[in-house]
C-alpha cells in the first residue's frame, strides 16, 4: 500500500527577515507547487518560540523527491534559502500512516 508522504520544513528566519517577508516569499512557491504531480496541501506555521514549519501533503515518497529535486532550480529558491536560518533549517519525509479531518 502506498502511503502519502508528508515532507516537513523546520527552520527559523534569518536576521532581518519579517513575518510578512516569509510568507510573501512562499506565496510566490505557489503556483509551481500547486502544478506539480502528487501535491495534495500544504500549510505554513508559525510557534511561539519563532519556529517556522512548512508542511507540505504528497501522494507519495516519489512524487515528494521528484519535487524536492526541482525545487531549487525554480526562479525563488534562491530569496527563500536566504530567509531561512541555515542552522535551524531541516527537512525530512514521513509516511502518513494515519490521517483525521473534520
Amino acid at each position: 500500500m502506498t502511503h502519502h508522504v508528508a515532507e516537513i520544513v523546520t527552520f527559523k528566519l534569518a536576521a532581518g527577515v519579517t513575518d510578512a517577508d516569509f510568507v510573501a516569499l512562499s506565496q510566490q512557491t505557489e503556483t509551481f507547487v500547486r502544478e506539480q504531480s502528487g501535491f495534495i496541501a500544504r500549510w505554513l506555521t508559525k510557534g511561539e518560540d519563532g519556529s517556522w514549519t512548512d508542511y507540505v501533503i504528497w501522494a507519495d515518497m516519489a512524487a515528494a523527491k521528484s519535487v524536492a529535486a526541482l525545487f531549487p532550480a525554480q526562479p525563488f529558491f534562491g530569496a527563500m534559502m536566504e530567509a531561512l536560518d541555515p542552522e535551524t533549517t531541516k527537512m525530512r519525509h514521513e509516511e502518513v500512516l494515519w490521517r483525521m479531518s473534520a
